[in-house]
C-alpha cells in the first residue's frame, strides 16, 4: 500500500521511498542454492518433491531432471536450483526429508568423505533395496555405489560392496547407521577402521 503522507519537517521517510530496504522476511535477501535429489521413476514424484520448496519459501530457477541416468537404487536424479534467504534453506531440506524425499546433496553441503562397507548374509532374501533405503534415512550418508555378489542366487549367502558418501565429520554416525540396518536382518558388516573411529 503506498504511503500518501506528504513529507514533513520531522524527518520521516515515505515507505515508498526508494532508498528505504525493508524486507518481508526481516532483511535477508535471497540467494541461489542446488539441491540433489532421488526420486522414483513414478508419475507425479517431482511434482511432491517440488511442493516442500514452495511451501517453505523457495523459488524455483531450473530443474534438471536426469531421466537416462539411474542411481544404484534404481532411481531418477534430479537437481534442483531454487532462490530463498539463507535462513529458509534449512527448513526447506527438512521438510522434503520430512516428505521422504532422498536428498542427497543440499547446497554447501555436499558428502565430502567416503567410506566403504561390505555386507554379507541373505541380502537378497532381507531385501537390499530396502537396506540401501534406511541407510540413507540415517541422513548423515548416501548410498554411491553398490556392487553384489551372489555366485548361487538367492538361495545362498551374498555379499555387497558398498560405498557410503558421508558427510563431513559423519563418517562414524553413518556406519553406526548401517550397523544398526544390518543388526535388525541378520546380516554382517565389515567396516573399515577411520580416524573417527580410533
Amino acid at each position: 500500500m503506498k504511503d500518501t503522507t506528504p513529507d514533513d519537517d520531522t524527518g520521516s521517510t515515505p515507505l515508498d521511498d526508494p532508498t528505504t530496504e525493508v524486507e518481508a522476511d526481516g532483511g535477508n535477501r535471497p540467494q541461489p542454492h542446488t539441491v540433489r535429489l532421488e526420486l522414483t521413476d513414478e508419475p507425479g514424484q517431482l511434482l511432491a518433491a517440488l511442493q516442500p520448496i514452495a511451501n517453505n519459501g523457495g523459488n524455483l530457477l531450473s530443474i534438471f531432471h536426469e531421466r537416462g541416468n539411474l542411481t544404484p537404487r534404481g532411481r531418477i536424479p534430479v537437481e534442483v536450483d531454487l532462490e530463498c534467504p539463507p535462513d529458509r534453506f534449512e527448513a526447506i531440506v527438512d521438510a522434503l526429508r520430512s516428505e521422504g524425499v532422498n536428498v542427497i546433496q543440499a547446497g554447501a553441503e555436499r558428502y565430502a568423505e567416503e567410506v566403504i562397507v561390505m555386507l554379507i548374509g541373505d541380502l537378497v532374501e532381507t531385501d537390499l533395496s530396502d537396506t540401501l533405503e534406511r541407510i540413507d534415512e540415517c541422513g548423515s550418508a548416501s548410498v554411491a555405489d553398490v556392487a553384489l555378489s551372489a555366485p548361487d542366487g538367492r538361495d545362498d549367502v551374498s555379499s555387497a560392496r558398498l560405498r557410503l558418501a558421508t558427510r563431513a565429520g559423519k563418517t562414524t554416525d553413518a556406519i553406526a547407521a548401517a550397523r544398526d540396518v544390518v543388526a535388525d536382518k541378520n546380516l554382517h558388516i565389515i567396516e573399515p577402521l577411520t580416524e573417527e573411529v580410533i
